[in-house]
């Protein structure tokens, strides 16, 4: 006889795992117990040699889907007679390390359950158990149990009660679960506040939805704005009183069977689409659809999810057609919360308001993913992966909070050797964006109960985050260079410490020589970097107003490439510009008055489609962008020249050449989609060219492609492909390659850089 003591870490609270834990045991005729504790689940288990060894190797091998272990130490104790296995209380004391799982979309069983005539919880749309349902946007602490979850106001009735004491139902310990007699209820109310007194809120729901009606709905993480996705008139409406002019809005089908029918699907989409953490993902739309054009305005993709709760299932089904289902906010504001905010902040956006009385914890948006030349890559990391933590190769010195970016703001929060990212916030342009910004950063650091000493910020002196952190006072600061961060964020989903060759390419980032970079080839350690080739840098007449009037950009590389004379005149883009503003620009460029210097690979792509399409400005980031990459003719090989400009430091690559030939095969009348594609091809022979010089001369390392221009799957996939056969090619998957997942990147650079001063 022999006694085991095994401590667990990782997504191991709220997922079931304490009764499979017992099933185990009990199967292998082991007794003893487990319990939650303050950092996991621990458990002591006693019984002859051979049956722990089997125990501990079924442990270590099968696992929940659900679950995700990152730890399993085991010691031994001495043998203690114990007659069974059982499930202990959980204990909060010790230093606490966050276990709670993401929020689960609905199970195949709850799906069942909820159309069956026969069941208690038939059409109830707050069905869960311990494989789906809440989890972290419900959870106010830890251990995850019920009295610290906003489930705490519901008391359960005798059958729910039941299931949750009995180890053999699958609803045992899940923390969320009710019924329609104990549990959750929902309620329609009018924009004024009167309750609409329907028997079925839901059914009054879905005849609003049919008249063209724009229903805030309340979910998981917040509040959707819903409305019928072939109504132009209702989805018109929402962009009007939105204020989103043309980004796409997301739709939400019933189930797969709709989404192949809307959609072309790979089996890779597919995964994504169904998988338990329920992402938007953007897939190639069908021609001809019943959805109307005004979901996605200028591009062939949806943004196509499926349902992940209860709630959704019902809906979905009832209204028997696709929705649209955004974030319910003002456009740069954060999701809506809880009930006052949503009638005070949705006032002349929604026409009523579906409303149920189970408080959120914690603002969670939608995650988005994209499968990008083959790789399911997250572009948006939040609903269903956060608050789950990566394991680092390292622990860190001290409790560090990362900051993140200025735009698709993510948070980290760093301590012993595990990351967790916060729930995305998105752009800092507001005030209440950075309220939310600082509840997010509260609310992770009190269910943590880590409160960093290192804070690590952007080195722009003007982001909101930046501010943040040197507003903090109690705590040390340090400035991370953005592509740096950009690379060490890949290196640490790969497990790598370096040497890497990274491309880091993205719209902008201020570099060390207080310039703002974008097109940089790195060579990278966690504590250190060199830059060692970039982009020839463009000029940004207006400075920021260039972002969104991208004809300025376009004007400021025909005015390099041309020395001075660019052809204004023959160009489409131009036309509609008044001849003031164009004078203006001119006097810029010339005199170098407000049109600083960028080096961001995206500028290129903004001024190169603004030519090829003769779109002279971008309602949202990467807008004309995207549409150049969509545009281009597949499978065109021919690419433009380009020269590579050794006498500066860094080596820049000089694009002039490609944009006179790009002029010239417009002029000619050349097909917009060969003109893209040959961009296209030239950015990834460069790219490939420069890397080859490097790393002929800096030896052997792994190229690590990162920065939200590696979204655009024709160029991520070009330039894996032509390195692959000769280096190794890491590219991002769990983290975000775009500025949601800068912050990892910027907690580890932190971590180094105080280690190497000691």
């Amino acid at each position: 006889m022999a006694g085991l003591r095994i401590e667990i870490r990782g997504t191991v609270q709220g997922v079931g795992f304490r009764p499979w834990v017992a099933r185990l045991a009990r199967r292998n005729e082991v007794t003893g117990a487990v319990w939650n504790d303050a950092r996991g689940v621990r458990i002591e288990a006693f019984g002859l040699e051979v049956q722990l060894e089997r125990f501990l190797e079924e442990l270590r091998r099968d696992s929940l889907p659900s679950a995700r272990i990152v730890e399993l130490r085991e010691t031994e104790i001495a043998e203690r007679a114990a007659s069974t296995f059982v499930i202990g209380a959980s204990d909060g004391a010790g230093d606490k390390v966050l276990s709670i799982p993401p929020d689960l979309a609905t199970c195949s069983d709850c799906e069942r359950e909820l159309h069956d005539a026969a069941d208690r919880r038939y059409r109830y749309a707050f069905t869960n158990c311990t494989s789906c349902g809440p989890r972290f946007t419900i959870a106010t602490g830890i251990p995850y149990d019920r009295a610290l979850t906003t489930m705490a106001a519901f008391k359960m009735c005798s059958e729910c009660q039941r299931e949750f004491e009995d180890i053999d139902d699958r609803r045992f310990h899940a923390q969320p679960n009710a019924c329609p007699k104990c549990g959750p209820s929902l309620r329609l109310v009018a924009m004024g506040g009167r309750v609409m007194m329907a028997r079925d809120p839901l059914l009054a729901t879905t005849k609003l939805l049919a008249e063209g009606a724009i229903v805030a709905i309340k979910g998981l993480g917040g509040f959707h704005l819903a409305c019928d996705a072939t109504n132009e008139h209702a989805i018109a409406s929402l962009r009007e009183r939105k204020r989103r002019d043309e980004k796409p809005f997301a739709v939400m089908v019933a189930n797969l069977s709709e989404a192949e029918s809307v959609a072309e699907l790979s089996e890779a989409e597919r995964a994504l689409l169904t998988s338990p953490e329920r992402p938007i993902v953007l897939v190639r739309r069908r021609a001809g659809l019943a959805i109307s054009d005004q979901v996605s305005l200028d591009t062939p993709f949806l943004g196509l999810f499926l349902p992940y709760t209860p709630l959704h299932h019902l809906l979905l089904e009832m209204v028997d057609g696709p929705l649209v289902m955004t974030s319910a906010n003002v456009s740069e504001e954060p999701i809506c919360r809880d009930d006052e905010e949503a009638r005070r902040r949705l006032d002349g956006i929604a026409d009523a308001l579906l409303l149920h009385d189970r408080e959120i914890a914690m603002r969670c948006d939608d995650s988005v993913a994209r499968v990008i030349a083959g790789v399911p890559t997250l572009l948006r990391r939040s609903r269903g992966f956060v608050p789950r933590p990566f394991l680092l190769e390292h622990s860190i010195a001290e409790p560090i909070l990362a900051c993140g970016a200025h735009l698709k703001n993510t948070f980290c929060i760093a301590a012993e050797d595990m990351a967790y990212f916060g729930p995305h916030i998105g752009d800092l342009e507001t005030v209440a964006a950075l309220d939310f910004f600082e509840e997010a950063v509260e609310r992770m650091q009190d269910i943590l109960s880590i409160r960093p000493t290192i804070l690590a910020h952007d080195l722009h002196p003007a982001y909101l985050s930046t501010r943040y952190a040197l507003s903090r006072n109690e705590v040390r600061h340090v400035g991370v260079q953005h592509h740096h961060a950009h690379v060490v964020s890949a290196m640490a989903e790969h497990g790598r410490s370096g040497p890497v060759l990274g491309l880091a390419f993205d719209g902008t980032g201020l570099g060390d020589d207080g310039t703002s970079w974008g097109g940089e080839f790195l060579l990278c350690f966690a504590g250190y970097f060199e830059r060692l080739a970039t982009f020839r840098p463009l000029r940004l007449p207006g400075g920021n107003v260039a972002m969104k009037e991208i004809w300025r950009v376009a004007y400021a590389l025909l005015h390099d490439s041309y020395d001075g004379r660019p052809p204004i005149e023959s160009m489409d883009v131009f036309e509609s510009v008044p001849k003031e503003s164009q004078r203006l620009v001119g006097q810029m460029l010339e005199r170098d008055l407000n049109a600083p210097a960028a080096h961001g690979v995206g500028r290129y792509f903004d001024a190169f489609g603004a030519l090829g399409l003769g779109r002279p400005s971008a309602s949202y980031e990467a807008q004309v962008a995207i549409a150049w990459d969509f545009a281009a003719t597949p499978d065109h090989r021919q690419a433009y020249p380009f020269e590579m400009d050794e006498a500066q430091t860094p080596t820049e690559i000089d694009l002039r050449p490609t944009a006179r030939a790009a002029v010239e095969d417009l002029l000619s009348g050349l097909d917009k989609g060969i003109v893209s594609a040959r961009f296209h091809n030239t950015i990834v022979d460069a790219s490939v060219a420069i890397v080859e010089r490097l790393l002929g001369a800096r030896g052997d390392m792994p190229v690590v492609l990162t920065g939200g221009v590696f979204h655009n799957s024709k160029l991520s996939a070009g330039i894996a492909h032509k390195l692959a056969n000769k280096y190794e090619v890491l590219r991002h998957s769990k983290v975000p390659a775009g500025d949601g997942g800068i912050a990892l990147g910027q907690a580890l650079i932190a971590d180094a850089i105080l280690g190497d001063k000691g």
